[in-house]
């Protein structure tokens, strides 16, 4: 066979799943995936060519259906969905067309770049995934069609991020990374380069391993619903999920179905233990609050002779409260408005296509034509006559835009800043930005770009945490200011490092910072923790940028201006007034 031919057949053939090398992890993913569509779906995370569209195609060859559906990114509602059949409504019949959903049934949806996609699309995808139909609904049509398949997303997180909402939903998350040993590497190049330059002979050569890994799948879905879950391991799942920090009950469910997944995987009608702790880290890793390290799975207590776990030994017996915090909340005081400058920017134009078709109204001389409406309002119009189309039946579409602002607030609620009785009004100042921004019914604004979203990271003591992610609920957002409590001492780097985690793929978005800039948590045991604040502003140059001056007193060492001029931001006071 001459090269031209082998690269030829390479491009038409699938690389087998079993020849993936060094991404374990995504194997176990896509093979639980594929025993049981229930889960709910994958979320694969990870650089750019680490084989992550390879493996989920190639898991698409060893479906029992054999549909691989690949949704493009610009796919609209209507195409994922269904749609009017507008021949059927040419002949005045009211009928639906399957989407892409429908023709994924059996087989495997794919979505690449869904952290790009519509998040209502995303929405209809992950509801379709875990109930196994899909449902059209369209004025008085109604209809509904299966679609049992196996729902796949991949993403690089440098292009932006899922909002948590839709992190939750998807069942399992493999975050994949290429590997750095120069052996691994040379074995994935060795693999590849063999699969091009004499395709026939690699598939060949894995086909045997190949069929071994479709009978397995095959024997897992026959025997996944056989397989049965001890009762005590349900206390310790919720134990475990409570533990990682994880709030939503989905967590708990998935786990169990994983689980059992698992154990149909390797054979077996009973799940062991063992099995919970190999599926956990897919299940809670990107549930679990963020910069807190997922605990080990514990085993369940052997059990005593009356069925019920044996009492604790001494001195494992809760003990009297410790003593109290010396933490405290502040409530928010009168403060004059923050002179907070929104950026001019305007929204990202990659942010803007991806409009949602909210509704459509009648307009005799549309710019945009929305045929179906259309169509639907002739058929109203004609009933039972002669079907025909005026002008009258002409319907515009009417889009809500989708990227609005993004607004990153990071508070510094250390002791100085309580002892310097300022909390209050750091707190009055972020409730001024969100008042200006907020709707009666609870949502931030809808601004020329779309929903407004804002984001809340707070650090005092030994580090920072995400008190609140991107959300566009104002009341969640107020509450999540209102009870920040305060005291401790001063992690300015650890704050900084955690905005750029934040802020990684978010376009556009803008930095609010409150701080004294009177660091005194380093990075690292030795190192200086204003030299390190100053690396970590550095990382964030590039990001609209406002630093809200907290210093009071006599003595001041104007360390938010620094951090402004690294940041390339401008400071501001409480008061409003400009600093130097």
């Amino acid at each position: 066979m001459s090269t031209t031919d082998a690269q030829a057949l390479a491009s038409h053939s699938l690389y087998p799943l079993a020849a993936v090398a060094h991404q374990p992890q995504l194997l176990l993913a896509l093979s639980l995936l594929a025993v049981s569509p229930e889960i709910g779906g994958l979320l694969i995370r990870g650089d750019r060519g680490a084989a992550k569209s390879t493996a989920a195609r190639g898991l698409g060859a060893l479906l029992p259906g054999g549909e691989f559906v690949n949704l493009p990114l610009g796919a609209t509602e209507d195409r994922v969905v269904g749609t009017l059949d507008l021949n059927a409504a040419l002949r005045g019949e009211a009928k639906l067309k399957p989407g892409l959903m429908a023709q994924a049934h059996g087989g495997l949806l794919y979505i690449d770049e869904v952290n790009l996609l519509p998040d209502h699309l995303v929405d209809v995808l992950l509801d379709a995934a875990a109930m196994g139909v899909v449902r059209v609904q369209r004025d008085s049509l109604s209809a509904e069609a299966p679609a049992r398949f196996a729902l796949i997303g991949s993403m690089n997180p440098e292009e932006g991020q899922l909002r948590p909402q839709f992190l939750d939903r998807f069942g399992l998350c493999a975050d994949v990374l290429a590997p750095l040993d120069p052996v691994q590497r040379a074995e994935i190049m060795r693999r590849r380069i063999s699969f091009e330059t004499d395709t026939a002979a690699f598939l060949e050569q894995w086909q045997g391993a190949e069929q071994q890994l479709r009978e397995q799948l095959q024997t897992g879905r026959r025997l996944v619903a056989q397989v049965q879950l001890p009762g005590e391991f349900l206390t310790c799942i919720a134990e475990l999920t409570g533990a990682a920090g994880v709030r939503s009950l989905r967590a708990d469910l998935v786990l169990h179905r994983a689980a059992r997944a698992y154990a149909a995987l390797e054979g077996r009608l009973q799940v062991q233990w063992s099995d919970v702790e190999a599926v956990a880290p897919l299940v809670l890793n990107h549930r679990r609050e963020p910069r807190q390290s997922l605990p080990p799975p514990q085993a369940p207590p052997p059990q005593s002779s009356a069925g019920q776990p044996p009492p604790p030994p001494p001195g494992d017996e809760p003990g009297p409260a410790g003593p109290p915090s010396r933490e405290e909340i502040f409530v928010p005081t009168a403060a004059a408005p923050l002179d907070f400058r929104p950026r001019s920017a305007g929204v990202h134009a990659a942010d803007r296509q991806f409009d949602r078709l909210t509704h459509t109204t009648a307009d005799p001389d549309p710019e945009r034509l929305h045929l179906p409406s259309t169509l639907r309002a002739a058929l109203e119009r004609s009933g039972t006559g002669e079907f025909s189309v005026t002008r009258a039946d002409f319907q515009g579409p009417v889009y809500e835009q989708r990227g609005g602002r993004r607004v990153l607030f990071v508070a510094d609620s250390s002791g100085s800043v309580g002892a310097a009785g300022r909390m209050g009004a750091v707190k009055a100042a972020m409730l001024d930005v969100l008042e200006r921004g907020s709707l009666k019914r609870g949502s931030l604004k809808q601004s020329s770009g779309g929903r407004d979203r804002v984001a809340l990271i707070v650090f005092r003591g030994t580090g920072a945490t995400l008190d609140l992610d991107w959300t566009d609920d104002s009341r969640a957002a107020e509450e999540a200011v209102r009870s920040v409590p305060t005291g401790g001492r001063t992690p300015l780097a650890h704050a900084l490092e955690l905005a750029a985690e934040v802020l990684r793929g978010q376009r556009g978005a803008e930095l609010v910072l409150f701080t004294d800039g009177r660091a005194n948590v380093p990075l690292s045991a030795g190192s200086d923790a204003w030299a390190d604040a100053l690396t970590a502003a550095a990382r964030l140059q590039g990001v609209s940028c406002t630093v809200v001056d907290t210093e009071t007193g006599h003595v001041r060492l104007g360390r938010a201006a620094q951090l402004a001029r690294v940041l390339g931001g401008r400071v501001t006071t409480l008061e409003g007034s400009p600093g130097s």
